[in-house]
């Protein structure tokens, strides 16, 4: 058995630039999720608020698949089933373009939509319907109420659910490794494989995706906090 020794891992310039390409990999991944994610969550909040019946059961549907179904069982569905019914010619340009990467924003991003526009959706019904009708009784337009009165309530309140499913969305891009995404866990289980230092490359695996989620954390405390100091003023 070996000695335990972390910097035979770290100060080895093959290993350190291949644990540094999975952690811009696995960063892109999740920046380009999240940002599909939130804004997708959005429409489907808009499309809810319409109050239609069938527009409703739509975005319900949406968000029960996407919160009952597993997140790693989306993300073979794509990449192995839509993905072989796409045409020949797209096929190729994706297969020379990381394709296996946009898969993985695809599904990563389509899933955690349905969780961000719940969380949204709760936050704007912890708000009193009394505001509504006090912004439309002070001239407010609908838009406007929504705009100046009601969202910016329902954002400060559901910042606190936003941020845990930002970093669940975070932690599940460690589930494009299934597909072939080059992202961390990928490259660990590289590092691990050449040095045959298990439970250093593991190690440095956790400490990263511990510290970039307790970063996350801490700059969805500062941003509610700041927000619901520029609410109260």
């Amino acid at each position: 058995m070996k000695d335990f020794d972390l910097l035979a891992v770290l100060l080895k310039p093959e290993f350190s630039a291949m644990l540094l390409k999975g952690i811009q990999m696995t960063l892109a991944v999740a920046a380009a999720a999240w940002l599909l994610a939130m804004a997708l969550a959005l429409l489907l909040l808009t499309i809810r608020l319409t109050a239609r019946p069938v527009a409703e059961r739509f975005v319900a549907a949406y968000v029960s698949y996407h919160r009952n179904v597993p997140t790693l069982v989306q993300l073979m569905l794509w990449y192995f089933g839509i993905g072989n019914l796409l045409p020949e010619g797209l096929q190729g340009w994706l297969s020379e373009h990381h394709g296996e990467a946009v898969f993985a924003v695809l599904s990563l991003g389509l899933c955690q939509a349905a969780f961000f526009c719940e969380d949204m959706r709760s936050g704007m019904r912890s708000i009193p319907a009394g505001q509504t009708e006090a912004a439309r009784a002070l001239g407010h337009s609908y838009v406007g109420s929504m705009r100046h009165v009601i969202l910016p309530q329902a954002v400060r309140n559901a910042v606190p659910a936003l941020v845990n499913h930002t970093v669940s969305l975070f932690k599940n891009s460690s589930l494009a490794m299934a597909i072939g995404v080059a992202e961390l866990t990928y490259t660990v289980r590289e590092v691990e494989s050449q040095s045959f230092r298990t439970f250093e490359s593991y190690l440095i695996a956790t400490v990263l995706y511990l510290g970039f989620s307790l970063l996350l954390m801490g700059c969805g405390a500062w941003v509610g906090k700041r927000y619901s100091i520029a609410i109260a003023r």
